[in-house]
Parts: C-alpha cells; structure tokens; sequence
C-alpha cells in the first residue's frame, strides 16, 4: 500500500504540475470552480499545502507551531518555480524511509502520514481537475487517480459541505463515470 499510495502521490502532483505549465500570461485571474478562488489563488493553495507537508512529516512540528508560517502569497515572482520546489520537498517527505507510518499533528488532531498523504493526494487531483477548467485545458483524470479519490472521500463526503469548504453534493446521473461521480461528491458539475 504505501508503495502504491506514494506512486498516485506523485502522479497527482506531476499531473497538476502539467496544467500548471499551460497556464497562460492572462490567465492568472480566470475564474475556477471553486468560487473564491481565481487561478492564482487556486495554485496558491495547492502550493501552501505543500509547504506544509515537510515540518509535519519531516520535523514532527504540529499546526499550532507553525502558526501562519506560510500566509499569503506563496508564489511570489515564479509560480511554477514555487510549485516545483514545494512538490518535490513534499514528496521527498512522504517518501521518506518510515514517514508513512509516523503521527503528523494537523489542525483536527493526530493523523497518520498515510492518512495525511491520501487526503493531499485526493485533494490535489480534485484541484487539478479546477485549475483545469479554469483555464479551459482538457480536464479528463486518469482512471486510477480518479478511483482512488473516491475511495478517499467516500468514507466523509456527507459531512463536506458543513466544512464550508466544499459546495452540497450534486445527485450523480445514472451511468455517470467515476470522474463525474467523483466531482458530485464534492459539489462539482463535471
């Protein structure tokens, strides 16, 4: 499992890494799916997610120590530049001999790393799909990493909404696909 697991973790990420390269000059401030963000602010928040994953994972710092170590723009000049670094430091993270199987501290309590990797690695795809449409590129998801999101979110889809995070799931249509289903789930129209 966990080899498998840091495999789609990586795949997600290259694959977000992909639309992100296509992401033109003025295109920045489109609109994406989830509402309050434009494209930036989107990419943004993929990256700050990141960032995040070394001092939990690699330093077994908690939430309450980092404090607001990564506000605001974490993108800076270069927003490909700072996707690739903070990628590729997460990943190192997780792929780390034993990391899986530590205790991270996040803002609901102790979780495992596993646990931790899975939700990112879901949450990264589902963003993937978002910043693809916002910047009108194919939107279409591998099968497996598609599968493996709903798997991910199944178990606490009911409960999204009340996060305010996510949007009331939508009634999936008979003989939908897993992308389509994957999207209701979450309150996306795919």
């Amino acid at each position: 499992m966990p080899e498998t697991l840091l495999r789609l973790h990586a795949q997600a990420l290259r694959l977000f890494g992909e639309r992100l390269r296509a992401v033109g000059d003025g295109q920045w401030g489109a609109p994406t799916p989830c509402t309050d963000w434009d494209v930036r602010a989107l990419v943004n928040h993929v990256v700050g997610e990141q960032l995040w994953i070394p001092p939990l994972v690699t330093e077994g710092r908690t939430v309450e120590e980092l404090g607001d170590a990564f506000p605001g723009d974490v993108l800076g000049e270069d927003p490909l530049a700072a996707w690739e670094t903070a990628s590729a430091a997460a990943h190192a993270a997780f792929a780390a001999p034993g990391a899986l199987e530590r205790t991270v501290h996040l803002s609901y309590g102790p979780s495992l790393a596993m646990a931790y990797c899975s939700e990112l690695t879901a949450d990264c795809i589902v963003h993937t799909w978002d910043l693809s449409r916002g910047i009108g590129a194919d939107d279409r998801l591998p099968d497996d990493l598609v599968e493996f999101s709903i798997k991910e979110v199944m178990p606490y889809a009911d409960g999204l909404a009340a996060s305010g995070m996510y949007a009331e799931p939508l009634e999936v249509p008979a003989g939908a696909n897993a992308q389509t289903r994957l999207l209701a789930l979450l309150g996306r129209k795919g």
